[in-house]
């Protein structure tokens, strides 16, 4: 397993070994001591999976008080994974990291507490799982608008499908709750 620390502080790009033969292949998506050495053994208290069509654009999600790690990886697909740096005193705030995740690379993320997280579906269908450090609270879930200029994320998609209360999160300068760090 390879963990690469990204540009913002604390998101990594994980690359898990793959053993391939002319069965398929075989890797170890979550093994708790491998992720000891990164801090994030035990951590994880609720798993997620989503279904998603092509164009479908989920986020960009937080929680304030009950902030929520993910480790994030697509089992079906690909999706481009987006987290953004909405820590009040962070040097990276506003900054966002976007890489793909597919079931072809096999790559997953984990996107600390702290952050905001969305993904657009680039495939005809994609299977997105995500382990979560902190179980879901849909009274102190926020959101900051998918488009905003000031975070000027690349989507490379013009009209994604997305959700009405997604479409009226607050750009990150609206936003009044934000997590200090």
């Amino acid at each position: 397993m390879i963990i690469e620390q990204t540009k913002l502080d604390g998101v990594l790009l994980i690359k898990p070994t793959i053993y391939e033969d002319e069965r398929g292949y075989f890797f170890e998506s979550y093994r708790d001591d491998n992720f000891k050495n990164i801090g994030l053994s035990g951590k994880f208290s609720q798993d997620n999976q989503t279904k998603s069509k092509k164009g479908i654009l989920r986020g960009l999600h937080y929680q304030l008080n009950y902030p929520q790690g993910k480790l994030v990886r697509v089992s079906l697909g690909e999706v481009y994974d987006v987290a953004v740096d909405i820590r009040l005193n962070s040097p990276t705030f506003g900054q966002y990291y976007g890489t793909l995740l597919s079931d072809n690379n096999h790559f997953q993320m984990y996107v600390p507490p702290g952050f905001a997280h969305g993904y657009i579906v680039r495939s005809e269908i994609a299977i997105f799982q995500y382990k979560c450090t902190e179980i879901y609270h849909p009274e102190d879930e926020y959101g900051i608008r998918w488009n905003d200029p000031q975070v000027s994320i690349d989507w490379d998609i013009t009209n994604p499908i997305i959700c009405d209360r997604d479409k009226e999160f607050p750009l990150l300068s609206n936003q009044k709750n934000l997590p200090m760090y």
